[in-house]
């Protein structure tokens, strides 16, 4: 979590290349527009999240159960800038969200790795235990 230009995206493409390298399964990446293309190997899933008119969480957690269960193989789902995937602002949606995704990942083995364009001033509690 930070403002725009604190060097999230480029974690991010680290992080991305480390799972590829490291585990044994299939990595995705979503992310609103195109910027990641060149920049993440090609074994990754990237989705374009503008071609599924993402309009809030619970469409969100819907699309994550469907490639998940389309996909067992699945083990780490990345987001880069996920409240302008979904539109959305830092609130207790988003508390409930990474809650939501906690829940699902220990369940399903499944990792998540969310970059938030926020000032991490904003992070509730609930929020900051995930950063």
């Amino acid at each position: 979590m930070g403002l725009k230009g604190s060097g999230k995206t480029k974690q991010l493409i680290e992080l991305v290349n480390a799972a590829v390298a490291e585990e044994q399964g299939d990595v995705v990446c979503i992310e609103k527009g195109t910027k990641l293309t060149y920049d993440i190997p090609y074994q990754v899933r990237l989705i374009e999240a503008s071609q599924y008119e993402f309009d809030g969480y619970g469409f969100l957690k819907g699309f994550i159960s469907g490639l998940h269960s389309a996909n067992y193989d699945i083990t780490h789902i990345f987001f880069d800038s996920m409240l302008r995937i979904i539109d959305a602002d830092v609130d207790e949606r988003l508390e409930s969200f990474l809650e939501w995704c906690e829940g699902f990942g220990e369940r399903e083995n499944v990792k998540f790795t969310i970059m938030i364009s926020a000032d991490i001033a904003l992070a509730t509690d609930r929020i900051r235990k995930y950063i």
